[in-house]
Formats: structure tokens, sequence, C-alpha cells
């Protein structure tokens, strides 16, 4: 195998996306992503059912456009026999979507006689940065945030050693997004129609909850989030407009909804860059694409002498790329492929960077 440069196709479906990628090393290929997310939004949010099936349909299509795109980036084709590797996401996520992907990988590989590296979602997120071409500086901390997910991890080293210091005890951050946008009547997905409504409004006009920020809170949840609480603020205060017979400011609720997240994140996060004494923060997930979240963590990390790293958009979605490049990397570092001997984990904790590693003879 070749270790300096593998290449590596990823196999992402941890939720409603269809993820194919591929790299040679830390060199983006093809990035290739097939997305339900339409037939998800008449019902308001991701049906894990749905996104199973779509991801089956998906599949075989978006392997092909991702060879081809491989072939155009190379200028020669790319075929699965020069494959390397072949990785995917092994958790956290949806059980049954990640089983479509898990299937289509262990085939793959059994099929190509490749070795198969099982990986994990979230440290995946964190190789993203790997492809824009620039070193990643270790430790660094993590804020990862998406519709799943919402997580704050110290990263000492992408192979070996990586630390959850907090993720969130309810909703996750994209989710608050959607529910609270569903109060207002704004469409599905809720993350760029509360951005596009928080445009128009006053972030300071209203004071929701910042949760888990409370005094009390720092000695059991210092980097833990909690949005069920702010999305309950939110009904709780649009209801009593509503009651009162008063019209619903719309922009003035979503620019402060959002301002009380972005607040929480960015307070957090750089709480836990001076805590560990790590002056490197790297932002991923979905939810990065939102505007004042940026702005905010970019601006309060210069004043606090923290660098910023954030990858372009098409990787801060779930993405096959993000994990061919954490199997790229896994390759590099001299680590065995996994065994065939693993399964759909919807709860992998972020500290199992590589399941189910076949023991050497």
């Amino acid at each position: 195998m070749n270790r300096d440069d593998p290449l590596v196709l990823g196999i992402e479906t941890s939720c409603d996306e269809t993820g194919i990628g591929i790299v040679r090393g830390r060199h983006l290929l093809s990035n290739t992503i097939a997305s339900s997310m339409d037939e998800h939004a008449r019902y308001g949010g991701v049906v894990p059912e749905i996104a199973a099936r779509a991801h089956l349909e998906a599949l075989q299509p978006a392997i092909e456009r991702a060879l081809a795109e491989a072939s155009a980036a190379e200028g020669r084709p790319v075929t699965l026999a020069d494959l390397d590797a072949v990785a995917v996401t092994s958790g956290p996520g949806l059980a049954g979507a990640l089983m479509v992907g898990i299937g289509a990988a262990k085939a793959l590989a059994v099929g190509l006689g490749k070795p198969l590296y099982a990986v994990n979602h979230l440290v995946g997120h964190i190789a993203a940065d790997l492809l824009t071409g620039d070193a990643v500086e270790y430790p660094t901390v993590a804020l990862l945030v998406s519709g799943g997910h919402t997580s704050l991890l110290l990263v000492r080293d992408l192979t070996t050693d990586v630390e959850m210091l907090g993720e969130t005890v309810d909703d996750a951050a994209g989710e608050a997004f959607d529910k609270v946008a569903r109060i207002l009547g704004l469409p599905y997905p809720g993350g760029p129609e509360i951005d596009r409504a928080a445009a128009d409004g006053d972030p300071d006009a209203i004071r929701f909850p910042r949760g888990m920020s409370r005094a009390s809170d720092m000695a059991d949840h210092r980097y833990d989030f909690s949005f069920s609480g702010l999305k309950t603020a939110v009904a709780r205060w649009t209801e009593q407009r509503e009651a009162a017979g008063e019209p619903v400011p719309t922009a003035d609720v979503a620019a402060s909804f959002r301002e009380a997240v972005v607040d929480v994140l960015v307070t957090k996060a750089l709480d836990a860059c001076a805590r560990h004494d790590v002056p490197r923060l790297l932002l991923g997930g979905g939810v990065i694409a939102n505007r004042r979240l940026r702005e905010v963590a970019l601006a309060r990390a210069a004043e606090a002498g923290v660098t910023v790293r954030i990858p372009p958009l098409s990787l801060c979605t779930d993405n096959g790329a993000m994990i061919a490049g954490l199997a790229a990397e896994l390759i590099s570092a001299g680590r065995p492929p996994s065994s065939l001997a693993f399964g759909a984990d919807s709860t992998l904790p972020v500290t199992e960077i590589q399941v189910a590693e076949e023991v050497p003879a």
C-alpha cells in the first residue's frame, strides 16, 4: 500500500447526505454529495427510514460521479481497482443510515481485495481541515456544530489522541435552529432561514437564556451545551405575544435567538482554549455556515489571541472526503486496517478514532 499518498475512497452516510469522497493523501480529488434534504422537508426534520432508503438509491451514482471527478482532477482515469483503501463512517449517527454505508464499504473492500478503515464521524470533521493544503498544528480545540452534534474537543493528535471536553445534553445547535424556525413559521432546514430572517433583526432586542452558562453549571458542565431551554424560551415568548394580540417581530426573535446560540458556543470554545493553553480553534460542522457564528468567533478569538481555522463550507457539512482524509492519515501513520467485525454504532465515542482495528498476526 502507498503510505505516503494513499488513494482512498470514503463513504459517509451518518444522516441525510450520501457523501462519497476520494483523496490522494491530503489532496482532495472528489467531494460528491447527494442530499435527501428535500424529502425530509415536508416532515420538518430528518426521518431515519427515508434517509436510509435515499442512501441506497444514491450510493452507486455518487460513487460513479466521484470516480469521474477524481479522474478529471488527476488528468487520467481513476478506477476502483486503483484504490489503496476504502473508508467508511462507523458512527456516531443514525443507525439505519450508517448500516447502508457500512454494507457498501464492506462489499467494496471484499470485492476489490482492499483494506477497509472504519472511522469516527466527529473526528472526520477535524480531518476535513487537512484537505485545505495547510498543516494542522496540535494541540487544537475543535468546536463541531451540526444538526446532530454540538461537541467541544481537545485534539492532541488526530490519529491517536482526541478528548471530548463537552457536548450537548439535549438538542444539538442545528436541531434548535430547526425547531425555532418551525415556531416562527419558517421552512426547513431552519439554519439558513433563521440566518436570513435575523439579517434585519436586532440581536439585543430580547435577552434569551444562555444554557449551561451559570456559575452553578461550571463545576460539572463547563464545556457542555443545552439548547432545549432556549428553544422553550423562544416558544413561550412568541406565545405570549400572540396571546396579547401583538405581532411577533420575526426578525428580532431570530436575531436574538441566534445571538444566544452563538454567544454560548464561542464563549465555551474560547474558555477551553484559555484553560488548556491552546491558542488554536478549529470550527467544523454544517452550522458553521451561519454567518454570525463565523463573525463572532473570528472577532472574539482575535481579541483573545486565538487563531481560528474554518475549512471551506463544502467540507464543513457531512461529506465522504473528510472520512477518506482521516483514513489517509491513519494509513500514513502506519495504522493497520479495520477488521470486518464492526457494525453501526450510533453513539460511538470520539475517543474511538478507528473502529475494530485488525490485530497484526
